[in-house]
């Protein structure tokens, strides 16, 4: 599975990263290709490309405020999640994503 995630937090120092640590380590222990954006205090880091957002099955958005450019993802299947569950449920979180795919592509 190709997952693309955008972390931020209100504040956008330690929760954006400590998620984003989460996702990547989860994605590759369970064998998937993870690029996680981050949106925090100095801007976004390692920005989602088209190319991309093309190439993607999912996209999880683990954040608790607005994030820029969305535009981007209008046409990608979407997981909406509070940061804290990043942080602390991200191996569980895409095992669920991963199947709720396979249920969609029946």
């Amino acid at each position: 599975m190709n997952i693309i995630a955008i972390t931020a937090c209100p504040t956008g120092v330690a929760h954006t990263f400590m998620a984003k640590k989460a996702l990547e380590n989860a994605a590759l222990k369970l064998g998937h290709n993870i690029k996680v954006e981050t949106q925090g205090a100095t801007g976004i880091e390692n920005e989602i490309t088209e190319e991309e957002v093309k190439k993607a099955d999912i996209l999880i958005l683990a954040v608790e405020v607005g994030i820029a450019k969305k535009e981007r993802f209008e046409t990608i299947k979407k997981v909406n999640i509070p940061i804290a569950t990043a942080i602390k449920s991200a191996e569980a979180l895409i095992r669920k994503t991963e199947e709720k795919l396979k249920d969609t592509q029946k």
